[in-house]
């Protein structure tokens, strides 16, 4: 009877589209004139296929309605042959249960702990048996987004032009450059006081002649002659005359001479630069020099030559 009732249906409707059509055909030629016959044959021919397509996919739907109702039916008679409880089961079964469950358990083949012994295997190693199991599902999830990630990769970097590797690279290595940077700014006052060398670079010298003008002047003279303190411009030195005598004569001060431990207001860089401006006087030679003081300083390389 449901499938009568649907073809009675199927076929009021396919005749109230062909009626509509007609009048809609009859209305518009009564109404076009000679000149706008060729855009309303135009129009009439267009609506024909439209109304010809919506005809044959309503007719395509009602056939897959039927099929599956057939198959329904088909259920319907094997169930009742096997029993109405296993009939009730299975349609609880598909009723219930979500479908990312049963999905679920069709990627993973998992057997529930309770139908365990439906994978057990005749092994029996001291009792210890073993499941012919599949593999756990965890595992399984780990493989299928792997796959994903792979479909992912593929996609981003060789379809739609993501970075290449070089490119990454070039990219790492430059905020690396400048990590490199920020981390040497924050070393610039870091001085390795075994490793010292004067530096000969006139902008360094230029501060340490500012540093000098601004502290040491009083002590040791404008131009390094001397005064209170020592001469800086001979080769006689009280406590050496290499840059790092210089730098931790410096740093650490002469107590018992007067003389101050410039570290508590210097930074290591700035007493550098004063160290190796210092040095730089030697020979200079300026009037009214103080009386050499000390033991003359003979560089490395010139006892290695004598």
């Amino acid at each position: 009877m449901k499938k009568n009732k649907l073809k009675k249906q199927l076929v009021i409707t396919l005749l109230a589209l062909l009626s509509s059509s007609l009048v809609f055909a009859q209305g518009a030629g009564a109404a076009a004139t000679p000149a706008s016959n060729e855009a309303f044959n135009a129009l009439l021919a267009n609506g024909l296929i439209f109304f010809a397509g919506l005809t044959m996919l309503g007719a395509v739907l009602a056939l897959f309605h039927l099929l599956s109702m057939m198959i329904k039916v088909q259920q319907i008679k094997i169930y009742q042959e096997q029993g109405i409880e296993s009939y009730l089961q299975e349609v609880e079964k598909t009723t219930k249960e979500p479908w990312w469950k049963s999905q679920y358990k069709a990627w993973t083949n998992v057997v529930p702990v309770e139908k365990e012994d439906s994978v057990m295997l005749d092994h029996n190693y001291d009792g210890i048996r073993e499941l012919d199991n599949s593999l756990p599902p965890w595992w399984v999830a780990m493989f299928y987004i792997t796959i994903i990630l792979g479909v992912v990769f593929l996609g981003y970097y060789h379809v739609l032009g993501g970075p290449s590797q070089a490119e990454e690279y070039n990219a790492e290595m430059k905020v690396a450059e400048q990590a490199k940077a920020a981390f040497a700014a924050t070393q610039a006052n870091t001085i390795d006081e075994d490793n010292l060398e004067a530096s000969a670079d006139a902008k360094d010298l230029a501060i340490g002649k500012t540093i000098y003008t601004t502290n040491c002047v009083a002590c040791h003279g404008a131009n390094g002659e001397g005064g209170v303190g020592p001469n800086l411009t001979d080769k006689f030195w009280i406590h050496g005359g290499d840059i790092t005598n210089v730098y931790k004569t410096i740093k650490n001060g002469v107590a018992e001479k007067g003389m101050i431990a410039w570290s508590a207001q210097l930074k290591p860089a700035d007493m550098l630069k004063v160290s190796s401006y210092v040095l730089s006087l030697q020979g200079t030679n300026p009037p009214n020099g103080k009386a050499p003081q000390g033991v003359e300083y003979v560089p490395e390389t010139e006892e290695a030559e004598n």
